[in-house]
Order: C-alpha cells, then structure tokens, then sequence
C-alpha cells in the first residue's frame, strides 16, 4: 500500500514557496506507484518581487521533460499569473498558440519550457496542485465501469473528465467541473490519472496519498490471486532456467530489433511480470492498448507477446518464434503509422519496446540501458493497471487513434528532444579484457564519453569494479559493469559474455588486452614460462574472440574486435622468447579472423604499443627489473630509455592506445580489417615491412 514519506520536522527546515514545492515533488515521484517515470507534474502559487522590485503573483510548475523523482529547483518553470488567468475566458487554443503564449509569461527566459499541462495547474483556483497517476486511480479510470467504481469510492467528492488529450480543452473543461461541484476534493481523467490540491505543500501531498490509499483499499478488497488475470495457464521455470535462456536468446532479439537502430536489451523476472506473462488472458489483455498516454512513447501502444509454452530445452523453437513475433510486430507497426499519421510525421522505429514471454519474463528494449529499463518500469505499472481494473471490471484503454495521436504528439516528442545528442558509440557495447588495468581501464572511459555501455572483464575484479563504479558516478547508471574472467578458462569466458548479453543484450565490441610479460634469455626460459604465455596471450585472446565471433553472427549486426598486440608483434624482442613469439601468434589470429569476419561484418585490427608504464600491472611486476637488466639500466631509468628510442622523443601512455583502440572500432574505420596500427613513438626497428 502507498504511504506518506511527508517528514513534518524535515519540510519545517524546507521555506515556503519553490524549495516546499522540490520536496513535495521529490516524494511523489519516489513511489513509482504514485507516478511514472517522467510523468505527472506539480504547481505552487506565490508571490515574488520582479526585476523592478514590484510583487508578482507567479505559478512554479514543472517543467518539460523532467522526472518528478529527481528534479530540483531549475527545472521548474516560473509564469505570471496575471497573464495567464485571461486565457480561461477564451473557447480555444491550439497547442501550438498556447506554447508560443506561454513562453511570453515566463518571468525567466532561461526556465525550460512549461509542461504541457501547465493550464491545468493554472485555471485551478487552489495555491498548489498535483496530477499523478496512481496505479490504483489508473485502474479505476481504465475500467470500463470506472465512473460507477469512482461513486462507490468517493460519493459526490469527485470530479470525472472524459478522456481528451492533454492541451487547452482538457485543462479548462477539469477547472469547470471543479467549478461546478463545490464538493470536489479530486479530479478523475479517464485513462489518463488523478488531481488533487490543497492550500499548503503538505496538504496537497496528504490529500494525493489519502485519495490512492482509498482507492487501492477498494480494490484489494476485490482481488482474488487465484483468478487474477484468468488465473495461471503456464508454469514458471525455474530463476536458473530462466537466466541461461534469457542469456542464450538476447543476442538474437538484440539483432532483430536492431535493423534500423542499435537497441540495448535489459531481461526482468520480476514476480508480477512472471504472473503476468503466465496467465490466460495475458495473450489478450496485452494487446488492448497502453494503461496510461505517458506510457505510449516508450512502450509504444502493445507489446510483443510471445505464444510459446515453456520448455526449458526448447530454446531454439523460442528463437523461432521470436524472430518471427518482432518480424510480423514491425509490418503491424508499420501499418499502424500509415494508417494514422499526419503530414510530417517520421515514423519510430518499428521494433517493439516491450517483449513477454510466457515463463520467462519480460524483454525490454532502449537507446540505452536507462532507457531500456523505463519501458520495463512502465510496464510494471501497465501490469498493475490491469490487475487493479480486471478485479473491478474490464480493462479499456485509448483508441488506436488517440494512441497514435499522443505517441506522435509534437508536445511530447519535445521531451525527447532534450535528451543529449547521440555519439560515435551510442548504443554500442564494448567488451575489454584486462579492464582493470592502465590500458583497459582508459579504453573503458574513451568509449563511455562517447556513449558506449562497457563491460570490465578482468582476474582482478576489485580493481575492475573500482574503474566501473567510477565510470557509473562520472557518466550515468550502468554504463559499466565489472565481471571476474580467467581468459584461459573456457567455461569462465562463456559465462562473461552471458552476463554481458543478460545486462546489455550483446556485444558490439571486443577489446582483447588482457595480458602478462615475462623476461628470460632464451635458454633460460622454462616450458612453464612458455605455457604461461601461450596460455594468457594465445589462448585466452582465442577464446575471447571466438566467443565474441559467435555472439556477434549471432546477433548478425557485425562487430569490432581490436587486438591489444605489442611492438614485439613484429620485433624480436631481447630476452623475451615466449612473450614475442605469443605477441606474433596473436597478430596473426587477428588476420586469420579478419578473413574469416568479412562475410558476417566483423573487423579485426591489431594495436602494437611499446612500453606503457603508467597503470600497467605488468610494469609494475618483475617485467620492469627483467627488462631494465635486458638493457642494462636501472629500472627507475625505464621511462627515459624508452623515450629516448623512440624517433619522434615521447614516452607512450595508456590513452594514447585507448585513442588507436576507439578508431578501429568506429565508422571512421569501417572499411579497415586485418590492419595493424603501431602507438610506439615510432621504434624503427618495429616499423612493419
């Protein structure tokens, strides 16, 4: 049940006006079954002294294309009332007028835009307003009998709208019913949510929280387990099952998903999804449409649901099914889009968002992986939407019309405008071994500025978890993950590249860098010496690669791998036997690979570093004492020997290959394979010939 978060002594500290207005919003926008993701919005009414000294009465309401949950003062938008209140006396007003009108009463032109419900907030003749949208009140207001529900609930204390877009006529036709019902302590809009008021901060708040607390003991009292949503038709397999699949079937939706953009996959179990997607009617009520307008631009107006019946060994005959569901879903959607667009419209993509799969769970797809997780989370609320109007009566949604008309609204896809421009890697995930260390770690933070989602694998995974925490904090939630990998241990590596399809859906890039370094005279090096490279650098960098090769064909979008090889590559290096000899194989499997990848898209191009000291767990092993006594040098003379060899005079550091790293893999190296590029400041006795 939804409960006050309202804290008396902490909102006491909070001053009146915009601040009371952040903590209210903040709380209602925590309890996601209060109000979705990037939905709802809030007002206060007060007065402030303009830049003439002269007192204004101003209305804060939330501005476009924030979250309640998280915004702050800067994302409120500030409008003179006076200016407003005349707009209440006219019959109409298009959208486009009322943006353009808007804008002339914002007493700061560097407030962002005012929400689309801002008349709303304002014809309402109450000092501060609140519209969400409950999980319980959506129920009620998406039940075919809602209006009588509304009655038995609240008698003559509410108001009920019919469903009309968001705009002008909405905002005047709720202020006129409250007008003409002096008893109203609450708005009821049709398939859309909840507004409520109050003359402070906190009894707005109370009187939202009192309104859903109602309403869901209402409905409680009404739902019976056993039968919800027709009861169960399909088992549940087991968590174990359930994450092997998922983690065997991401890469391939990844790629159908994926033909007129690169999608990043999240997989949810969850227990009321799992209820959800096992049950009779799920196959029908799935497709009624969405429970709530703010729903449809990213979960679009259905999902996909899959009709398969679980079976733990049929993982092929689901890749089937699913490959032909997200086929036949595009033409639906396609359709969809021609039946209902207005001139100028450019169609989404026409992958679906959402994917249920009877005794699996859910598949969500996004830019990204916060936006991937949204359409998960607005999903949850859609499940709960069906099982609070299912218990009162029949689930009803917005016509395909309606539904279309909001997906494509100019008004909402202005949220989405303010969303940072995508980057070379946007999209794309990036799979580094060695991702702890100097050269991985600086490989990780390259692609990440430029919008990558980056998986750390590494031996050492406190020290891969430290590089993705501080990717996360810098760039956003989730855009690394650390995972522990033994790149000589097959089941080890298997089981990264599952974790890497079960957190992002795939891999777009590989980064085989992990590595060690060993320095003996040749007849002094032990067949353990030789084993130990072989293994590290020549096996683990072929099992990195083959793995990755089949999760790229799989996913059939190509792909880039980028060798981390050495100026011993092509150099014999002086006392360093195993080390050179396994630093050639490794160039060579980039070539054969190369030949091979060509017919599926997949590149793969080599790095030849010389003497990257800085971060490098290898430099600051025995490697550096081997290779200063090789050279007969003290070891804290290494850095300048290596300078001084070098014809252009510099020393090398780790992002100088993340640079070369992050060339191979982008478009500007699009037509390059089987290519090796040397970062060694120019050491003629590596250059290649």
């Amino acid at each position: 049940m939804v409960q006050s978060l309202w804290d008396s002594s902490k909102a006491s500290e909070i001053p009146e006006g915009l601040e009371q207005l952040v903590y209210r919003s903040n709380l209602i926008g925590t309890d996601r079954r209060v109000c979705n993701w990037g939905g709802g919005n809030t007002s206060s009414k007060t007065i402030i002294h303009d830049f003439r000294g002269r007192e204004v009465e101003v209305m804060y309401v939330k501005g476009s294309g924030s979250d309640l949950a998280t915004m702050k003062a800067a994302n409120f938008t500030g409008l003179r009332m006076e200016d407003i209140r005349p707009l209440f006396e006219r019959d109409k007003m298009s959208d486009e007028e009322m943006v353009a009108y808007l804008a002339n009463c914002m007493v700061d032109a560097k407030h962002p835009r005012a929400s689309i419900e801002t008349l709303l907030h304002a014809f309402l003749p109450f000092k501060h307003v609140d519209h969400t949208h409950p999980d319980a009140i959506i129920s009620i207001c998406c039940a075919d009998n809602g209006r009588e529900i509304a009655a038995e609930i609240f008698g003559d204390r509410f108001v009920w709208v019919p469903y009309v877009r968001p705009g002008f006529t909405l905002s005047k036709m709720i202020a006129q019913g409250v007008l003409d019902n002096p008893k109203a302590e609450l708005v009821l809009m049709e398939k859309h949510g909840l507004v409520t008021w109050g003359d402070t901060s906190e009894v707005s708040y109370a009187k939202t929280i009192q309104i859903i607390i109602e309403a869901e003991s209402y409905i409680e009292g009404r739902v019976d387990e056993e039968k919800l949503f027709g009861g169960r038709q399909h088992a549940v397999l087991s968590a174990e099952d359930r994450r092997r699949i998922a983690g065997q079937i991401l890469p391939s939706v990844r790629g159908a998903v994926s033909d007129e953009k690169k999608m990043i996959l999240t997989f949810d179990d969850e227990e009321d999804v799992l209820q959800f997607v096992c049950s009779r009617d799920a196959a029908e009520l799935s497709q009624v449409g969405a429970a709530c307008p703010d729903h449809l631009v990213h979960t679009k107006v259905v999902p996909l649901y899959i009709h398969w019946t679980p079976d733990a060994a049929d993982i092929e005959g689901l890749k089937k099914l699913l490959a032909e569901g997200i086929a036949a879903y595009k033409e639906q959607y396609k359709a969809y889009f021609e039946r209902n667009k207005n001139e100028g419209d450019v169609m989404f993509e026409a992958a679906p968002r959402v994917i249920l799969i009877p005794g699996l769970g859910m598949i969500n797809t996004g830019k990204s992986w916060v936006n991937s997780k949204v359409s998960g989370a607005l999903y949850h609320r859609a499940i709960a939407v069906m099982r609070g109007a299912t218990a009162l009566g029949s689930f009803v949604s917005l016509s395909e019309n309606e539904s279309y008309n909001v997906e494509y609204w100019p008004l909402e896809l202005y949220k989405l405008s303010l969303a940072p421009a995508e980057a070379e890697f946007s999209r794309k995930v990036a799979f580094i071994t060695g991702g702890a260390g100097g050269i991985g770690s600086e490989t990780a933070r390259r692609f990440v500025e430029e919008g990558a989602h980056v998986v750390l694998a590494d031996l050492n995974l406190d020290g891969a978890e430290k590089v993705a925490a501080d990717i996360n904090a810098k760039y956003g939630e989730m855009r690394a993950i650390a995972v522990k990998m033994d790149v000589t241990d097959e089941e080890q590596v298997k089981a990264a590249y599952a974790a890497a399809s079960l957190t992002y859906g795939g891999v777009d890039i590989i980064v085989n860098n992990a590595g060690l370094a060993t320095s003996s005279p040749f007849d002094e090096t032990s067949l353990e010496e030789w084993n130990l490279n072989i293994n590290v650098l020549g096996t683990g960098y072929f099992l990195v690669a083959r793995e990755a090769f089949k999760l790229m064909k799989e996913q059939a979008l190509g792909g880039s791998m980028v060798f981390v090889g050495s100026k011993n590559s092509v150099y014999a290096g002086k006392n360093a036997t195993a080390y050179s000899s396994v630093k050639a194989l490794e160039a060579h499997l980039a070539r054969c690979i190369a030949a091979e990848g060509g017919q599926y898209g997949i590149r793969v191009n080599t790095i030849l570093p010389d003497a990257i000291l800085q971060g490098s767990a290898i430099w600051n092993s025995n490697w550096r004492n081997e290779r200063a006594a090789a050279y007969g040098i003290e070891p804290d003379q290494l850095e300048e020997y290596y300078r001084k060899r070098t014809t252009l005079l510099v020393n090398i550091y780790p992002r100088d290959i993340a640079e070369g790293i992050a060339f191979f893999a982008s478009s500007k190296a699009e037509k390059t394979t089987g290519c090796m590029l040397t970062i060694d400041g120019g050491v003629p006795a590596a250059f290649t010939r």
